[in-house]
């Protein structure tokens, strides 16, 4: 087994919301205290972290005055520069505060719509400050608990126009940012704008810039919709738009659980990690961004246990990331690709110039094709998942 210790060149993130989640549900108050965000730069920073990530409200109070704000981002930026850590992402909660209970950018109140605007472009002049490449938006409360309560077709204009306003606003200023849109489809609303990454990639595709905005899929958000995430993140890549990641775990439809990396289905980030390490050509990475976690301690740790949780988030990516490689290295296994005619799919079903006119011509593509002989014939996709599973296991 090669050395598990992460480095900042494995590109490993951290909200300052994860670790320093107090653990507050809707059943029970907080089991830990305040971390202040200058200790978690340091913390994560020995932990082998490369960059942290922050909303305005978890770096600076809500409600904060200037000199007070000031001295927040001074005492920051302090710190990074002590700890050699990023901010290579940042994003703005538009979800805590009571005012945003019917949205930000499509809430049914005007004046509603318009503080939120003030409130993301006041902590985009802070993000690009900080040298971020990458702004995130998760409208949280972009969506209704009734159909009677919203009219979607005005809310999508809304969404659209805010960020539209927003994209103008970083290129007017320079600041170089590219936006990623997280969807998510329910919780804290009923029913959450832009539920999936498939919804998120049709609305960017009617934006005014669309050029400089992706998603931010997460584990979580896809799995809790009994969605396959691997696929999202697939289809992401090929719709040149994963700008960013967000890794956790979940087991499956129900609340969004934030587990620690790998703790939910494991099958599925072994697949993950074999497609964001080795799916680009010539099994390059697929994905050069950060690997970022959004996760939750559990509510039962101690902040022993809040910094071992976040400690194992790397550690366990890094395990899959090995357990990959030697997957795709295991002539067995190759061998078992080459069965299944994984490659073949490459292959452009028409030949290079070829059209239809030619494809009817082509006797053999249906008048003389057999479609039983071919159709008795197996794939050996289970024994390829069997050789996933041994490498998972570390039984081969």
């Amino acid at each position: 087994m090669t050395d598990l210790s992460p480095t900042k060149s494995d590109n490993f993130t951290f909200g300052l919301w994860t670790v320093g989640w107090q653990a507050r549900d809707p059943f029970g108050d907080a089991t830990r205290a305040p971390v202040d965000p200058v200790e978690t730069v340091h913390r994560l920073a020995e932990l082998g972290a490369a960059g942290v990530t922050f909303h305005d409200d978890d770096l600076i109070p809500f409600g904060s005055d200037d000199g007070r704000r000031d001295d927040h981002i001074k005492r920051f930026r302090a710190a990074l520069d002590e700890t050699g850590l990023t901010v290579p992402m940042a994003t703005t909660n538009l979800f805590t505060h009571p005012v945003f209970k019917d949205g930000a950018f499509t809430s049914n109140n005007r004046d509603v719509r318009r503080y939120a605007l003030r409130k993301v472009m006041r902590n985009m002049d802070l993000a690009a400050e900080l040298g971020a490449s990458t702004y995130v938006f998760w409208g949280g409360r972009e969506g209704s608990e009734t159909d009677a309560a919203k009219d979607i077709r005005a809310a999508l204009d809304r969404y659209r126009e805010g960020i539209d306003l927003l994209a103008q606003y970083s290129i007017d200023r320079g600041y170089g940012l590219r936006f990623a849109i997280q969807p998510k489809p329910n919780e804290p609303r009923g029913d959450i704008l832009l539920p999936t990454v498939g919804h998120a990639l049709a609305f960017i595709a009617g934006l005014e810039h669309h050029e400089m905005v992706g998603v931010n899929p997460e584990v979580g958000h896809e799995q809790m919709s009994n969605l396959n995430f691997v696929h999202a993140i697939a289809q992401a890549l090929w719709a040149g738009k994963l700008f960013h990641i967000d890794l956790n775990g979940q087991h499956g439809p129900k609340f969004d659980q934030d587990l620690v990396f790998g703790h939910g289905d494991l099958l599925s980030a072994f697949f993950l990690v074999d497609l964001l390490e080795n799916g680009g050509p010539g099994g390059a990475p697929a994905y050069d961004g950060p690997r970022h976690f959004d996760y939750k301690p559990m509510r039962t740790e101690d902040m022993t246990g809040v910094w071992s949780s976040a400690a194992a988030n790397m550690r366990t990516y890094l395990l899959l990331r090995e357990r990959a490689a030697a997957f795709r290295a295991d002539p067995e296994v190759q061998e078992a690709l080459a069965t299944s005619r994984v490659a073949e799919l490459a292959v452009p079903t028409l030949a290079d110039g070829e059209s239809y006119d030619a494809l009817l011509a082509d006797t053999s593509a249906y008048e003389s094709f057999d479609a039983d002989a071919v159709a008795g014939a197996g794939y050996g996709f289970g024994r390829l998942d069997q050789l996933a599973v041994e490498h998972v296991l570390g039984a081969r």
